[in-house]
């Protein structure tokens, strides 16, 4: 294949225009592919040619027909040229980052609007606001607009560099080149203009004429400006120094001259003195003694303080984290290379971490990483819980000689006994099952979850928790036993009571969990056309097995928008089940679903996915139920003080919440044992998201592995040590102080702060706050 042989794309699709974000991933995709030469057809799409980030250092050559739209170019990178075959609409070489582009033809308003970097021909003439707000990072070469013709009005507005090129080719003398009021605001930059300069900004620029060295750079590249536009005969008519004028920025020294603006002891002489001082109004109230006041204060003087709050807020990540696992923690153990500490932490708040977190977690850690508000990727700490499959097994402390049952070996009911052996004690798990795990094991797809890992992490937990009773049906006579027969019992019985639809034909379905449960071992036969009554995401797991076991045509119907939602609406979606709502449920005959309105939905198996709720029954009077729920303090301890429940029975949640929980009572147990009061200590409040600078992180860095995403986490809260405000600090007030070798802070000398807040401004991580001083 030719790369550089140009290929052509059509801005039309079956006679429709394609969207604009369409077109710019079809590009992309060509660039993907090596293709370094594209043209394209266009019909008003916004944006072609910018972007283009993914070409990396290849260059990329864009050439656009038709009409081009607006923002053309914009965000163009490196390496990108883009040519305009024809005239160009508004914002063409918007914040422009690199690129090159060539108008041949006149171009609309906007034009290098923002930009940083880069070059623009215009072979024609442009509209009002070109060239505004431009600016100039001294480390790379400036922004350059080149104009054949005129501009419009308020050309150069807030300019704060680059270069612009005004010819005025076929102009009169005194025609204005740079239409009404150029150069308003004015701050850095230069504007070469050919012909009449009149209007402009003297309050923020100055006319004055090109000397020798400004000259040559102008009459080399007005040749490669001519030769981009196809105009090389113009170069000898354009090489009339006199005929060239330069309009520069003024200094702020130089817009501050003139006699409008006194000074300070002029004021005070002239002002102050005369009617305040001696003799004046107040005059015999005033003991102020003449003298410099400095300008910036420090110590006791300033009006703010810089405080290092390490440790003082938590990572949005761990906030949001059910199980309450230290995120930031673990990532900071990574950048430090301590990577199986890092995965082996993850067993000391959950004995799932790479089933659950890895697989099963919809993880709202991700969904809260202070990384997604500058549109970034999160960092992935699915990667750090798939890791977790083979660590070793956390130490348990000195045996004690409490025992506690735990109604339910579900992951909420496996957490409890994993923390409470953790801490020395000894849990029996009971459950009415065949295996511990429960709807892990026997409901959730193994689509989802890889068969290895489920069984390497189900017989880690009955490694460490070996009093294991299966197939044990609870009602009230063995509960009232258990519960005399241990010191401390745990509710994890989950909800496994479907809810009941009260329409006639009820009996002709099946429920969620029943066909899951069936499916799993291979056991369910659900024909060719399945309906789901429910749309969450226990109904999308029904659909992909229904799939799966040869069902072609899958419906899902709710009354309201589904609920369903991440992995596995999106795994339902790729199987082709469609979702429909609102719709009601009237009947359910042999022939299918008969919804309110008449309409029939064949099907050869229902199923209901509408929720489980627990069943509570063989529970005594002593504990509280309300509203079908067992009611828990926050330390998820029952009306009976030596019962605890967790998960499903306190309210549905995610299985994160259940494990969570799981944990939390069993600290609050040991704390019992211990004698003390339950307390989970200090609940730190979580760090505003706006104190974190991204700007320090590559936004196009998808890490991939735990090395790259723990370079890319911003420490939320923590400090990373990286000395960036002692880099900063224009007094150098700031120093590192080790503590006994093993830790460290950053301290603030006040005798030498100014208080400026230059560390807050340039922390990665936002662990510098600027405080109010107080009055003295």
């Amino acid at each position: 294949m030719n790369t550089d042989a140009f290929i052509k794309i059509p801005g039309k699709k079956d006679d429709k225009r394609i969207p604009s974000r369409v077109l710019e991933e079809i590009i992309h995709r060509h660039i993907k592919n090596g293709r370094k030469s594209i043209e394209v057809e266009g019909f008003g799409q916004h944006g072609i040619g910018g972007r283009l980030w993914g070409a990396g250092n290849e260059k990329i050559h864009i050439r656009i027909t038709g009409q081009s739209g607006q923002r053309a170019g914009s965000l163009g990178t490196a390496n990108t040229r883009i040519e305009v075959l024809g005239p160009a609409s508004d914002d063409i070489g918007w914040l422009n980052a690199g690129s090159e582009i060539i108008v041949h033809g006149n171009a609309s308003n906007g034009v290098m609007n923002g930009a940083a970097q880069g070059k623009v021909f215009i072979g024609g003439s442009i509209g009002a606001r070109g060239m505004t707000m431009t600016k100039r990072n001294p480390r790379f070469e400036p922004p350059e607009l080149w104009v054949l013709g005129t501009a419009g009005d308020y050309f150069g507005e807030f300019m704060a560099g680059g270069i612009a090129v005004i010819c005025g080719q076929d102009v009169d003398k005194e025609d204005q080149i740079l239409g009404y009021r150029p150069l308003v605001g004015m701050v850095g930059g230069k504007v070469f203009v050919r012909g009449s300069v009149k209007g402009f900004s003297q309050k923020d620029a100055r006319l004055s004429h090109l000397n020798d060295e400004e000259w040559n750079w102008l009459l080399i590249h007005l040749g490669v400006f001519l030769e981009n536009i196809n105009k090389t005969e113009l170069l000898t008519s354009f090489s009339n120094r006199s005929q060239w004028q330069l309009l520069e920025a003024k200094s702020p020294g130089e817009k501050a001259e003139g006699p409008e603006k006194p000074s300070m002891s002029w004021f005070r002489e002239q002002v102050w003195d005369k009617e305040l001082g001696k003799g004046g109004l107040i005059g015999d109230l005033q003991e102020t003694k003449k003298g410099s006041i400095p300008l910036i204060t420090k110590g006791d003087l300033r009006r703010y303080i810089p405080v290092w709050e390490q440790g003082r807020y938590m990572a949005p990540c761990q906030a949001a984290c059910p199980t309450g696992i230290p995120v930031r923690e673990r990532w900071n153990m990574v950048r430090l290379e301590n990577i199986d500490e890092a995965i082996s932490m993850g067993l000391e708040y959950t004995p799932f971490p790479s089933i659950v977190c890895g697989y099963l977690c919809p993880s709202p850690c991700m969904a809260s990483c202070t990384r997604n508000q500058n549109y970034y990727s999160p960092i992935d700490v699915r990667l750090l819980g798939k890791a977790g499959e083979k660590v070793k097994l956390p130490k348990p402390s000195k045996k004690s000689k409490k025992r506690i049952a735990i109604i339910g070996a579900g992951p909420g009911g496996i957490s409890a006994a994993w923390h409470l052996t953790l801490k020395g004690h000894t849990p029996t798990l009971f459950d009415t099952g065949d295996t511990i795990g429960g709807k892990i094991s026997s409901v959730i797809p193994g689509s989802r979850i890889p068969k290895e890992t489920l069984e390497a992490e189900l017989n880690r937990v009955k490694e460490v928790v070996p009093n294991i009773k299966l197939n044990q049906a609870v009602n009230s006579r063995e509960f009232l036993k258990i519960k005399n027969d241990f010191d401390f019992t745990i509710i994890a019985a989950g909800s496994k009571k479907p809810r009941l639809l009260p329409v006639s034909g009820i009996e002709k379905a099946i429920f969620a969990n029943d066909f899951l449960e069936r499916s799993k071992k291979d056991k369910a036969s659900p024909g060719k056309r399945v309906v789901i009554i429910g749309a969450g995401n226990v109904g999308c797991d029904v659909a992909t097995e229904a799939h799966r076991l040869g069902a072609k045509e899958i419906t899902m119907i709710d009354v309201q928008e589904p609920a369903a939602s991440g992995r596995e609406k999106e795994d339902a979606q790729a199987i082709g089940a469609s979702f429909r709502w609102p719709c009601f449920t009237k009947e359910i005959t042999k022939k299918g679903v008969v919804l309110q309105d008449g309409e029939v939905l064949k099907a050869d198996t229902i199923v209901i996915s509408i929720g489980d709720i627990p069943d509570l029954d063989f529970l005594d009077e002593q504990i509280t139920i309300e509203k079908g729920f067992i009611a828990v303090d926050k330390f998820n301890r029952t009306s009976d003080p030596r019962i605890f429940a967790i998960g499903d029975v306190v309210g549905q949640g995610l299985i994160t919440d259940a494990i969570g929980s799981g944990r939390r009572a069993a600290l609050s147990i040991d704390r019992i044992i211990a004698g003390k009061s339950p307390d989970y200590g200090e609940i730190l409040p979580q760090i505003d998201k706006q104190r974190i600078s991204l700007e320090y992180y590559n936004p196009r860095n998808d890490a991939d592995n735990l090395s790259d995403c723990g370079a890319d986490c911003a420490s939320c809260g923590q400090c990373r040590d990286c000395g960036i405000c002692v880099a900063v600090c224009p007094e150098e007030a700031i120093k590192r102080v080790e503590i006994n070798k093993q830790d460290f802070e950053y301290k603030v000398d006040p005798d030498l702060c100014i208080g400026c807040g230059f560390c807050k401004g340039a922390c990665p991580c936002g662990i510098w706050n600027l405080i109010p001083n107080t009055a003295l």
